[in-house]
């Protein structure tokens, strides 16, 4: 009898649950609708600001619950007020367009004070419009020429072999390659020429990017001896102009390929005469940097990063004799972030150097004298993080700059401006408020309009003076009220420390708008583990990265991310553990994480656990079905890199150093035998970002070892998450996966509208 009661009572329990059933096509329904109240649900809240050059003026575009509105500061003045008469500009287009124009919607977001702040000018419908702000009168001025768009290439770039001739400043001379030699001509006679090198071969070249010095008296360049072309190819099997499938082919250079080995050369113009370079600091590198030339041509400077990125150096080469000095040296028994961290300005002409370094374990800036390479003055210091130079005064011999992790109490990931003085004296903060601050500066730096938010804190908008961050005008007070009426609920900031027991990892938790503490959820992780940044959103719902993640939610859901250890940003020791060794991925500080925030909260099931990524994230993802399936069940993985030895030279060699045994470690493909768990790949067939056999030699290497996984190829997609398509079956996979559930069939009722991923 007791038994029979336990077992009703169970039976009993569970009702709730199965009539709250979670991943319904309602569910569904519900996420489609969020999407668009987060995009439209915030008004108030401008997130780029235009300065004109003339004075301390500036325009922003704001959203309001009608439209939107274009906004005219004048900081002299103390005013704020409409850019202009909205409905009667909408009047005048409407007129000259033929077509209705409605003033809270007006069909441009961007435009141009001319005839010194008396007229606009706007582009609409393939033209430019001129309208006068006193009269309203408005007329066309021209059509728009359309730009072409650059191609994006993830190879080295090609040190061009043969180019045009280039001028000395001064005009009388040209010079220009033959026969893989340099060359000059009196530009004036354009018949006299002279050859200053001799040695130039096809195998051994000099390059055609020439740098003149600015007393037209010498001539640098480099000497190239050329790698090999490493081509990827794809085949775009569904192109939309023919019928027959199209073959492309990428210049893609991977870890461990030969790359072009450059040494400075200079010449003397009057003398017709070179100098020799002494190159032997230059040996195994990864990169040189083109000649830059002192303003006084006493000289010239450029950058060697050796292979491995252990070793950084700037040297600067003696015009009169051809002696290499080096001013800078930087070492690392690990990595050097160049890609991320790196930043020299020169002072007076290279009198002094201001540089970046991450040499006492933060990153912060040094100045070095540039006559002696010696450092004057650690500029910055601290366990905080110098994020980006703003500018630099020479004049005042000052400093302003982003940083992070300063402020006691704070998420040290937040953005904050400072200002300083080159000898470290007069740290100033300009902005003090908890919340990630970005500031939009006037082009005398007088001013500078400052936007700051949370994820939870709706973004306050204000102008302060740059001399010390004293509010000057409120501007902006964001309302959020629409959005939390649809039930919105912000991200939870949450933060455990990490595997040292020590250092904190910060992340996010996000819940379903009808969320239930009383139920049972599964929670998914989206991974970003790239050493190059750091990944979890701290600005207030405007960042698209995570406004998916609240549509994921809204499923039945509990969705998470976080910052692990090996990403950057941090300190110099929380970056290193993503060296030689990209398969940790943070995953220790990432369960733990998750185990100390299902203590606190129950309802979080970590008996099914998912995790999604893209890119990097990708390679993560599916990673955590192979090296930690203990805690992780499900995984969908977009655009992987499954092995960094497929994958594009500078991001791989960056963290993983020169090819070794430690390649194959971290590889997905090499440990494809231990999957467990449920696996999705995606994966564009046009991916020029990661080379799409990445991919498909993970997927060879589960056919071989017998393993069952679910395998999307998207014709004519590039390096994505998956598009429409592809977010749809990734949130049917968790349902099915994590819910247990067979997700509601795919119709318009479903699927109103979708989301750009």
């Amino acid at each position: 009898m007791k038994l029979y009661a336990v077992a009703m009572l169970g039976i009993f329990l569970c009702i709730p649950t199965l009539l709250e059933a979670q991943g319904t096509k309602e569910d569904y329904q519900r996420a489609e609708a969020l999407k668009e109240k987060m995009n439209h649900g915030v008004y108030y809240a401008p997130s780029q600001f235009n300065w004109l050059k003339e004075d301390h003026s500036f325009w922003y575009v704001r959203q309001v619950p009608n439209g939107k509105e274009f906004v005219f500061v004048n900081t002299s003045k103390r005013t704020r007020k409409a850019a202009f008469d909205h409905v009667k500009l909408a009047k005048a287009l409407t007129s000259a367009a033929n077509k209705e124009i409605s003033s809270a919607n007006l069909p441009f977001d961007e435009i141009s004070y001319v005839q010194g702040g008396k007229a606009i000018e706007f582009k609409y419908n393939g033209s430019r419009w001129h309208y006068t702000l006193a009269s309203g009168k408005l007329k066309e001025a021209g059509k728009v020429e359309q730009q072409e768009r650059g191609s994006r290439y993830w190879g080295a770039a090609s040190d061009d072999s043969q180019g045009n001739s280039v001028p000395s400043p001064d005009g009388k001379w040209l010079a220009f390659i033959k026969n893989f030699n340099v060359y000059i001509k009196d530009n004036a006679s354009g018949e006299e020429e002279y050859q200053l090198s001799y040695d130039g071969s096809e195998g051994e070249y000099y390059s055609s990017f020439f740098s003149w010095s600015p007393d037209s008296k010498k001539l640098a360049t480099n000497k190239v001896r050329p790698n090999k072309e490493h081509l990827i190819y794809f085949v775009e099997s569904s192109p939309e102009d023919q019928l027959q499938p199209k073959l492309h082919s990428r210049n893609y250079l991977k870890p461990g390929d030969a790359l072009p080995q450059r040494t400075p050369q200079l010449f003397l113009i009057e003398d017709k005469k070179q100098l020799k370079v002494d190159a032997s600091l230059l040996e195994d590198q990864y990169n040189l940097t083109y000649p830059v030339w002192r303003k006084d041509s006493r000289g010239f400077t450029f950058e060697y990063n050796q292979r491995g990125h252990q070793a950084y150096r700037v040297l600067e080469v003696e015009a009169s004799t051809g002696k290499v000095k080096e001013l800078i040296s930087e070492e690392s028994k690990t990595f050097i972030d160049y890609s991320g961290k790196k930043y020299r300005y020169d002072v007076a002409d290279g009198k002094e150097i201001i540089w970046a370094s991450e040499r006492e374990g933060w990153n912060h800036l040094y100045l070095y004298d540039g006559t002696t390479g010696k450092v004057k003055s650690q500029i910055t210091k601290g366990e905080w993080v110098v994020r980006r130079v703003v500018h630099v005064d020479e004049l005042k011999r000052k400093i302003i700059l982003e940083g992070s992790g300063k402020e006691q109490g704070q998420d040290p990931y937040l953005i904050q401006y400072y200002s300083v003085n080159f000898d470290g004296t007069g740290l100033t903060a300009l902005t003090t408020e908890d919340a990630n601050h970005k500031a939009a500066f006037s082009p005398d730096f007088t001013y500078f309009v400052d936007t700051y938010s949370k994820v939870d804190l709706p973004p306050t908008t204000v102008l302060r003076t740059a001399a010390d961050g004293k509010i000057v005008m409120e501007l902006e007070q964001a309302d959020a009220t629409a959005l939390l009426a649809a039930g919105w609920k912000a991200p939870e900031v949450f933060t455990v420390k990490g595997r040292d027991g020590k250092t904190d990892i910060w992340g996010m938790i996000v819940r379903p708008s009808n969320f239930d503490p009383s139920k049972q959820y599964p929670v998914i992780e989206y991974i970003y583990a790239g050493p190059h940044s750091s990944f979890v959103p701290k600005v207030f719902n405007s960042d698209f990265r995570y406004r998916f993640l609240h549509e994921l939610a809204e499923l039945g859901f509990i969705v998470v991310q976080m910052d692990g250890m090996g990403t950057s940003n941090r300190s110099k020791a929380f970056h290193d553990v993503c060296w030689k060794n990209l398969k940790d991925g943070g995953f220790p500080d990432r369960i733990a994480w998750m185990k100390t925030a299902a203590q606190k909260y129950p309802y979080m099931d970590l008996s099914r656990v998912g995790i999604f990524g893209n890119s990097a994230g990708g390679q993560s993802s599916a990673g955590a079905l192979l090296f930690h399936p203990e805690f992780y069940k499900v995984a969908v993985s977009s655009s992987g890199c499954h092995d960094n030895r497929m994958d594009k030279i500078w991001w791989n060699e960056q963290w993983m150093g020169k090819i070794g045994s430690h390649y194959a470690e971290s590889s997905n493909v090499v440990n494809a035998h231990k999957l467990q768990g449920k696996l999705m790949l995606i994966l564009g067939e046009l991916d020029d970002n990661v080379d799409p056999a990445s991919s498909l030699q993970l997927v060879n290497a589960l056919i071989k070892a017998n393993k069952n996984f679910d395998f999307l190829m998207i014709p004519g997609m590039g390096h994505s998450l998956g598009g429409d398509y592809g977010e749809r079956k990734r949130r049917d996979f968790f349902v099915k996966h994590l819910l247990g559930i067979d997700p509601p069939e795919w119709d318009e009722a479903t699927f109103k509208s979708s989301a750009k991923l």
